[in-house]
């Protein structure tokens, strides 16, 4: 026998002789040997020396060797006791009853040394293999419950990141569904500061943890840039550059980010191999597809990357929804994928708009079983903006007192216009001023419409009459792009003057473009209550600037914002 293998063995017979016998041929193997001569005393015996290993006789009285084996291997528990049945039994039934009561071999008398020492040698090799799997098993779950604690603490400290914009918002609802405990999708929706509203879905490839190393990342990129008020395009460029420098080759995150403004009811969509979303048209159950056009986010480089979005006009009431592929593509017991043909037919029978989300969530879950990917869907509604409870803007604090007599002009010409959006540095700007940061709203909404009007009116000249209905809307942004990116000559100025006053202070917003200029006294206005989609714009502008006025020739628009004097 090998040293250190010495075994304790229970040996249980009631045959006096027998069990000398067998004591004997165990103890000069080297093992400790206990007895008992029948089954009670045997699990007694047990129950206070727990042996290594039975050797138990099978017809005994008080309790006979099956029901002592069955309450043995109850008592060991997870521990492999191995229990070699010593019968003079042949029949079959016998046998298989020895090893149904929790036998795990068994010796025929009369009793032969050699084939004694070598089941012992086998069962103790068994025994000792059932040790290390256990002893690896509670090691793996150890490492697998410390792993799990790590990631549910970066889940946590994700979740505060992912979920620190709008999502609970008035007009969103969502459903999201992850295969493991980190969701490969991606769902942030955040208030933008000039008005509006951009909401995001992304769909990682894989699955859990690997799927979710850039989900920070792109976190952070939109929501820094969101608050800083810059365009769709720039958020979109400045995601698919960081993806595409820290992702790994073949991890990608396929997306559609939108942008919603309330005021001008339009929403633009950018989608990059996500499947189609859908604007659903309240008044009219019309169904357009928000068609994926683009490749995945962390595909392209910088040069070569298309933030191109389509563009389409809105009324209240109509909805947006988004989808990850995992809806489309979970499957039933039986294998088939739910697939769009169901989810169109769910639009279809529709009977009720603000029901439509809760059918589509209804089905899905009808349909699949157990799920095989990350499910997520959004849907977006056009409501009142007084109707969202936005919260206030959050500025850090320096402690530095803010200038309050001041003036500055910019002005922004053609290369740079193509190229480059100036509102965010001239929101940033104004917004060192403490004292204008309660209007911060709406002076971000007024000075991107002077802008989008010197732009798009003044420097190209675009007609806003266009955009009498949705054909017309579409070809005026048609018209906006295609001209944007050839532009060579014109600019746009901007007049800022900060000063103070007995009651607090005033700010003078001036803006100024090269355009012919229009006569202010046609200044176009909205049509209450019918479809045309211009003369949004400044109207809006009148309703939030205290004061509101346009040069003799049309060339420039006024604002003025004032403020009382802290108390």
């Amino acid at each position: 026998m090998m040293p250190g293998r010495r075994l304790t063995i229970l040996i249980v017979e009631d045959s006096a002789l027998d069990r000398m016998l067998l004591a004997t041929i165990v103890s000069r193997q080297g093992h400790r040997v206990l007895e008992a001569c029948n089954g009670l005393e045997a699990l007694a015996l047990f129950r206070l020396e727990r042996p290594d290993l039975v050797l138990m006789d099978a017809m005994m009285p008080v309790m006979d060797g099956f029901e002592a084996a069955r309450r043995i291997k109850a008592c060991a528990g997870e521990t492999l006791v191995p229990i070699i049945f010593l019968t003079s039994l042949t029949e079959s039934e016998a046998l298989v009853r020895c090893l149904e009561a929790g036998g795990d071999d068994f010796v025929a008398k009369p009793y032969n040394r050699v084939i004694i020492e070598a089941k012992i040698n086998a069962m103790d090799r068994l025994r000792r293999l059932q040790k290390t799997v256990l002893q690896q098993r509670d090691l793996i779950a150890k490492h697998n419950e410390h792993l799990l604690t790590e990631q549910r603490v970066a889940k946590a400290v994700f979740d505060k990141v992912a979920h620190s914009g709008c999502l609970s918002a008035a007009n969103i609802r969502y459903m999201q569904s992850p295969y493991a405990l980190f969701n490969g999708d991606l769902l942030l929706a955040a208030f933008k500061p000039s008005g509006g509203m951009h909401v995001f879905l992304g769909d990682f490839t894989g699955h859990g943890l690997p799927a979710a190393i850039g989900a920070m990342p792109l976190a952070e990129v939109f929501y820094g840039l969101t608050a800083k008020g810059y365009s769709m395009a720039e958020i979109l460029r400045e995601m698919n550059s960081k993806l595409k420098r820290i992702l790994p080759v073949g991890v990608f995150c396929c997306a559609t980010l939108l942008n919603v403004s309330f005021h001008r009811r339009v929403v633009e969509v950018w989608n990059g191999g996500l499947p189609d979303g859908y604007l659903y048209r309240a008044a009219s159950g019309e169904r357009v597809p928000l068609v994926s056009r683009h490749l995945p986010l962390g595909v392209r480089d910088a040069a070569t990357f298309d933030d191109r979005c389509e563009i389409y006009p809105l009324e209240l009431g109509d909805r947006l929804f988004l989808l990850s592929d995992g809806v489309l593509e979970g499957c039933n017991s039986d294998g088939q994928m739910f697939g769009e043909e169901r989810l169109l037919a769910v639009f279809a029978q529709n009977q009720q708009a603000d029901q439509l989300f809760a059918e589509i969530q209804q089905a899905i879950a009808e349909f699949r079983g157990e799920a095989q990917d990350d499910v997520s869907m959004v849907e977006v509604v056009l409501i009142e903006e007084a109707l969202l409870n936005r919260p206030a803007l959050a500025f850090s604090d320096g402690g530095q007192v803010s200038p309050l007599d001041w003036s500055a002009s910019f002005e922004f010409r053609a290369q740079t216009l193509r190229h480059f959006n100036p509102l965010p540095f001239l929101l940033q700007f104004l917004l060192e001023v403490q004292e204008l940061r309660s209007q911060a709203g709406a002076l971000y909404t007024v000075l991107a419409e002077l802008y989008s009007n010197a732009l798009e009116h003044g420097v190209m000249g675009l007609d806003s009459g266009l955009k009498r209905d949705a054909k017309g809307f579409a070809e005026y942004y048609a018209q906006r792009n295609q001209q944007l990116a050839s532009l060579d000559q014109g600019f746009v100025r901007f007049h800022l003057a900060l000063v103070p006053e007995a009651g607090g202070g005033r700010l003078t917003l001036r803006v100024e473009d090269s355009g012919a200029g229009f006569d202010p006294q046609v200044a176009p206005e909205p049509q209450p209550g019918g479809v045309n989609l211009s003369g949004r714009g400044l109207a809006l502008v009148r309703q939030l600037a205290e004061r509101c006025s346009y040069s003799a020739d049309g060339r420039s628009v006024s604002v003025e914002f004032s403020w009382p004097a802290a108390k």
